[in-house]
């Protein structure tokens, strides 16, 4: 078999040898040290332009290898707390002098998050225990602001600092909804009538701490 292979090579030099003389191109032909070495990848046609052949870990500048965004820069602790005191102590003022206008917040409740400002209405389908006209305080407060300023809670802040209270305007139910399940040529076929409680709450007031603990 070797020796088959062999022969059909040194056969396939020759035709190329005679093409070359007839058509007058030249091309280099590999040694077979270099056959040996490197193994036969075909011919290459002599040309004056040089191919220049990348590296083998070479990386193209993209945006995914280079971000147009320029490196940030390593904050020193000393001067990221002066930037927290000073932030820390403007949110102060504004608390103190109560000149942050019109709060909102985002409460959690009902396994739902809300986001709310004074005298909003909210329906949601569960029931609670309070009846229509009580209050009610919402305790997982995740978020509040102003256009001022933000606190976020990690997860949740402070009772102390947030307060969200809401009165119960409404308790009824929802419209039936029908849940239907079938399936086809086995006789197979259930219905079922969903009617959820629901409530209505209003929002009467949001409260901020006047002070950052």
């Amino acid at each position: 078999m070797a020796v088959a292979l062999r022969c059909a090579g040194q056969s396939a030099f020759r035709v190329l040898r005679a093409c070359c003389s007839v058509t007058g191109r030249n091309f280099i032909l590999p040694s077979h040290k270099q056959d040996k070495e490197a193994g036969f990848q075909g011919i290459r046609h002599e040309s004056s332009q040089s191919i220049r052949v990348p590296p083998r870990y070479y990386v193209p500048e993209t945006s995914l290898s280079r971000p147009p965004w320029p490196d940030l820069s390593v904050i020193d602790p000393v001067e990221g707390e002066k930037q927290q005191l000073a932030v820390i102590s403007k949110v102060n003022n504004i608390l103190a002098t109560e000149k942050y206008g019109r709060l909102f917040a985002v409460v959690h409740f009902a396994s739902r998050q809300w986001k709310v400002t004074n005298e909003d209405l909210i329906l949601i389908e569960n029931h609670i225990d309070a009846e229509c006209g009580e209050r009610i305080r919402l305790e997982k407060v995740l978020l509040v602001g102003s256009a001022d300023f933000t606190l976020i809670g990690r997860p949740l802040l402070g009772r102390n600092l947030v307060s969200v209270e809401a009165t119960v305007i409404e308790k009824t139910k929802s419209w039936p909804m029908v849940h239907m399940r079938f399936w086809k040529r086995h006789r197979y076929q259930r219905k079922r009538i969903i009617v959820q409680p629901q409530t209505v709450l209003r929002i009467n007031a949001i409260r901020v701490a006047p002070d950052l603990a």
